[in-house]
């Protein structure tokens, strides 16, 4: 079977040659290796034969954005460039090895503002300075006009992503919901206080982002029908952080609707949850969700694979399992286990499919030949089921 047969028949829940192994950002997200950016960390040698492997020994997972031809948080820009230059200047400068760019929304004679870093070896961005730190600085955001998030949808860069990788795997449609959206304003601690004690403000900046959110999902999953999406976001509001009723108040409320539009035209939904899971399985699927990712094991989860392909396997396609630490740091005979009992938890008994996956990604500029082996050691025992 080729990648897109063999992942086209997993999320329809029918046989395959051998479960899918997908190295999820790798070949993921796209990248291009011979931009010679110092910040493009995917130019050193050393990524070289991993890149390689995702894009010819993988079923490709292609990650993208609805309105651009990258993943990430969509509202960060706005296609309405005049609007947003009356309420939002942006200054980015260089210092040493990183990259700063602070944001300053402007509204009436207040300001609101925000800093975020970039280093030349991580992929990554950190942020300094979120937008907002108390309930007069989500007060003061609400003002914000709703054309400010405007955005020219047009799938084109959809359809040429599918055109490119062919018979090598499918491009699967990467969007944030209204919670990833209001969980990027703030940081992790005044988040969880302000979604314990301010349920009514929390509500109205739920329901800002979600009125350009909705639209936009409306219109790519009319116009890009049938394909897999992933929404990021419901994670924020797992335990330890928030309990499973506010995650149903949170997430169901406002994630659901989502679910809803991408299945009225066909599409297949796979929910992005790191961590504790076990408490809002019922909700997810409850949700109509066709998919979960990554699963991870105890301790960094709180399911086994196994109990979670025998309780839910039928309703939800399984992705994932694979620790990001163990490719980095486990030794090769260890890790073979590890995957080893992996594609057997998630291909026992009945259920609609599985897909081996990490949970995540190296960020740092080099590769150790110990990850790039286990990475080999993924597509080894995925080929040999």
């Amino acid at each position: 079977m080729t990648g897109r047969e063999r992942l086209t028949a997993t999320l329809r829940g029918e046989p395959v040659d051998h479960p899918p192994v997908n190295f999820y950002e790798i070949g993921g997200f796209l990248i291009n290796p011979l931009d010679p950016d110092k910040y493009n960390i995917y130019n050193s040698p050393s990524w070289q034969p991993l890149l390689d492997l995702a894009e010819h020994h993988t079923d490709i997972i292609r990650m993208v954005s609805p309105v651009r031809a990258q993943s990430h948080l969509a509202w960060a820009g706005s296609d309405n460039a005049t609007i947003r230059k009356q309420f939002v200047e942006e200054k980015v400068w260089e210092e040493g090895d990183s990259r700063f760019t602070h944001l300053t929304y402007k509204i009436g004679n207040r300001k609101l503002t925000t800093l975020s870093r970039r280093d030349k070896n991580l992929d990554t961005v950190w942020t300094l300075e979120y937008l907002l730190k108390n309930t007069d600085d989500a007060n003061l955001f609400l003002e914000l006009p709703d054309e400010i998030f405007e955005e020219d949808i047009n799938i084109r860069h959809l359809e040429e992503q599918e055109k490119l990788i062919g018979d090598r795997g499918i491009v699967m449609v990467d969007t944030e919901d209204p919670i990833a959206a209001v969980f990027s304003l703030f940081n992790m601690e005044d988040f969880t206080v302000f979604a314990y004690t301010e349920n009514k403000l929390f509500h109205r900046l739920l329901e800002k982002h979600a009125r350009y959110i909705y639209k936009r999902t409306e219109k790519t999953a009319k116009e890009f029908q049938g394909r897999l999406w992933r929404i990021y976001g419901p994670e924020a509001v797992t335990e330890p952080f928030l309990p499973p009723d506010l995650f149903n108040e949170y997430v169901v409320r406002y994630t659901g609707p989502m679910v809803s539009q991408i299945r009225q035209y066909g599409g297949i939904v796979r929910i992005h949850t790191h961590g504790r899971i076990k408490n809002v399985l019922d909700y997810i699927v409850g949700m109509g969700a066709d998919g979960i990712d990554p699963i991870e094991p105890p301790p960094h989860g709180d399911v086994e694979l196994k109990d979670l392909r025998n309780s839910y396997g039928k309703q939800l396609v399984l992705f994932g399992n694979i620790e990001i630490a163990d490719i980095e740091y486990m030794p090769g005979d260890k890790f073979r286990e590890v995957v080893k009992r992996s594609i057997a938890d998630g291909t026992s008994g009945d259920g609609r499919g599985f897909v081996l996956m990490p949970s995540a990604s190296p960020y740092g500029r080099n590769i150790s030949e110990l990850a790039l082996r286990n990475y080999e050691i993924m597509v080894e025992e995925a080929e040999n089921f």
